[in-house]
């Protein structure tokens, strides 16, 4: 296992109560037995009932993680430091090489992006440097112009600008000097005296000595009365012409229109395809605040680190998190057949034939002699109330019975009274649409070619029942065909009465209704008495009946 790597807790799309309950017991009984860091997540949204029972028990939901595709923040980045703007471009070429960098990118105070230069940017420079007004068109600083020659100012003010003039080599005699020195240019000069008071008297706006020359008081005065630099260096007349360039801040080269920046939130599949269209190598990274924090090439999907797993009360592919392939699953623990979900290697797979993974989750606990903790045994007990429908389910084992009894205790709940206040506050769907009701509780199945998918809502009066078949028919009609869906089932079960109206939709769905149970479906829905479970009653005929 990675260290300090998140290994994430999650069950399945419009997750139900035993989905969202699992995932929080589970990632407690990890971080209390094993290294690393277990956190519980939901692949859809809550429903009522759920909401309900983890305010009644004072958990916050799961944060919320619809797809487990690979993202930029699961590279290895480059951690180039950002540079401002101002930046000398020796400075930027020297930071590249310290950091194996080709690109730069240049980074405000807040540390957002607002332009980049890349190697290739640099040399392109130094082909160009034909102008000998580039310094000033630059608008380059005279300590960066010191800095850059390894020198030091000794007359003028460091924070001011080259702006005006051109850079020339006064090494010529005085009178010549005079014809192509004007005024405001920057001079490169050796050791004369002459020369210097040359400059001086032309009003050039800077002069560099070079070879360390010593620049007399009265050379100096006449600077400083004038508001003129003075730059001593070491470097003689042609090392210093060669590197002056190299002066010039990084936002004169810098490309700051039609940037390619990625988030670290980014999905790498998306990044992939911008990648191959622009000629960069690297891209700047910012985090979900904008702010810059490293870059990325194609070589670090060489290193890309998949998202690790643990699935509770699920394992069909078809009813996963979205992009589980691109994942790494460590574990599965459900209570349902067997599906479709494939492993690169051997997991720890527990499928027991129980009425809820909430009370594999209670085994768990007592395996490892774990205490289990007063709002989690609240979860777990309704969780199991949940998937049995108060134990009137045929799902329902001995063992979820004893596990949810203990369960009350250790949560201080009474069973029948907090049971009904959950399928009550489950089965209020006055305010949802039939889009959010219709997908509370939906699985898609497969089998061979053809895709189904179930719908299910349980309720405590008949009364409830009905006000929502009428919001659901229009939208079933509508859902129909998306997503290789032929046909749809809803079912609208009556805790009480023990009994399901199931609503029809799509071509063959009363057929297989009628192949299945021996009841023929009417104005696109029909009765079926005792039939309470989806899992163990509803779709196991389904099955025998489409592979028949």
């Amino acid at each position: 296992m990675r260290k300090d790597n998140k290994i994430y807790v999650i069950g399945h799309k419009n997750p139900d109560t035993d989905s969202i309950c699992s995932a929080i017991a589970y990632a407690d009984i990890k971080n209390r037995t094993t290294k690393g860091t277990y956190v519980a997540k939901r692949a859809g949204q809550i429903n009522e009932e759920t909401e309900f029972v983890l305010k009644y028990f004072h958990v916050p939901a799961p944060g919320y993680l619809p797809d487990v595709g690979t993202q930029v923040k699961d590279m290895d980045l480059h951690e180039t430091p950002g540079a401002a703007n101002s930046m000398s471009v020796k400075r930027a070429w020297k930071l590249m090489q310290e950091h194996n960098a080709v690109t730069l990118p240049i980074t405000d105070k807040e540390g957002k992006v607002e332009g980049l230069i890349t190697t290739g940017d640099i040399a392109k420079s130094y082909m160009d440097a034909y102008d000998n007004t580039l310094l000033a068109q630059a608008r380059t600083q005279y300590r960066s112009i010191a800095d850059t020659v390894d020198g030091q100012i000794i007359v003028g003010n460091e924070h001011g600008y080259f702006i005006k003039g051109k850079v020339v080599m006064g090494l010529s005699q005085p009178d010549t000097m005079e014809s192509f020195i004007d005024e405001d240019d920057l001079v490169i000069l050796g050791n004369r005296a002459e020369d210097q008071l040359c400059a001086i008297e032309a009003n050039a706006s800077c002069l560099i000595v070079c070879l360390g020359a010593k620049v007399g008081k009265t050379i100096q005065k006449l600077a400083e009365e004038r508001n003129q630099v003075i730059i001593s260096t070491p470097y003689d007349s042609f090392t210093v012409a060669r590197l002056i360039h190299q002066s010039i801040p990084i936002k004169y080269f810098m490309k700051k229109d039609n940037l390619v920046i990625f988030r670290s939130d980014d999905f790498t599949d998306k990044i992939k395809d911008i990648m191959t269209k622009t000629r960069y190598r690297a891209f700047p990274v910012v985090n979900t605040r904008g702010k810059y924090i490293g870059t990325v090439s194609r070589r670090n999907f060489m290193s890309i680190k998949k998202k690790q797993l643990i699935l509770v009360d699920h394992n069909e592919r078809s009813q996963a998190v979205d992009n589980i392939e691109e994942a790494e699953i460590l574990e599965i623990l459900d209570h349902h057949r067997i599906g479709s979900l494939e492993t690169f290697q051997p997991i720890m797979f527990r499928n027991q034939p129980v009425g809820c993974t909430a009370t594999i989750m209670y085994e768990i606990y007592a395996e490892k002699y774990l205490e289990i903790p007063e709002n989690i045994a609240g979860l777990l007990c309704a969780a199991i109330l949940s998937d049995t429908l108060m134990f009137r389910s045929p799902t329902c084992t001995e063992r979820d019975k004893e596990a949810a009894q203990e369960l009350a205790k250790i949560a201080k709940i009474e069973i029948e009274s907090f049971a009904n206040k959950m399928f009550r506050a489950g089965s209020n769907l006055s305010s949802k649409t039939p889009e959010e009701i219709f997908y509370q509780d939906y699985k898609k199945f497969i089998v061979d070619d053809l895709a189904f998918g179930v719908g299910q809502i349980s309720f405590m009066s008949e009364e409830e029942l009905q006000t929502v078949k009428d919001r659901l028919m229009p939208y079933m009609e509508k859902e129909c065909g998306k997503h290789g869906i032929k046909m749809v089932f809803f079912m609208l079960t009556n805790i009480i009465k023990e009994s399901t109206e199931l609503l029809c939709y799509g071509e063959g769905s009363d057929g297989l209704v009628y192949e299945a149970f021996g009841e023929k479906v009417e104005d696109s829905s029909c009765r079926l008495e005792g039939v309470v479970s989806r899992k163990k009653q509803l779709i196991p005929k389904f099955m025998n009946a489409l592979q028949q």
